[in-house]
């Protein structure tokens, strides 16, 4: 998988968040308002916090996200609602 432009890594079964805490990377999004740092929270999906683009599609949960072969994963600025 590509995380943040750079080639990484990641075993089959393993989530989104699974890579990039081995990768000790904490925080991928930022909050809308504030711009905190967000990453890995509840770890079940529940919460939103650990939001990422994965393969250009926003508002993905890393806790939930299985890696695939050719992924490319990036951070987030926020969260990308609907209109």
């Amino acid at each position: 998988m590509v995380w943040d432009g750079e080639e990484v890594e990641a075993r089959e079964g393993q989530t989104v968040a699974g890579v990039l805490m081995g990768l000790g990377v904490r925080s991928w999004r930022t909050t809308r308002g504030t711009g905190r740092p967000r990453g890995l929270f509840c770890g079940i999906g529940a919460c939103f916090d650990c939001l990422v683009k994965v393969n250009g599609v926003p508002d993905v949960r890393a806790c939930q996200r299985f890696v695939a072969d050719g992924d490319d994963i990036r951070p987030q600025s926020g969260a990308e609602l609907p209109s």
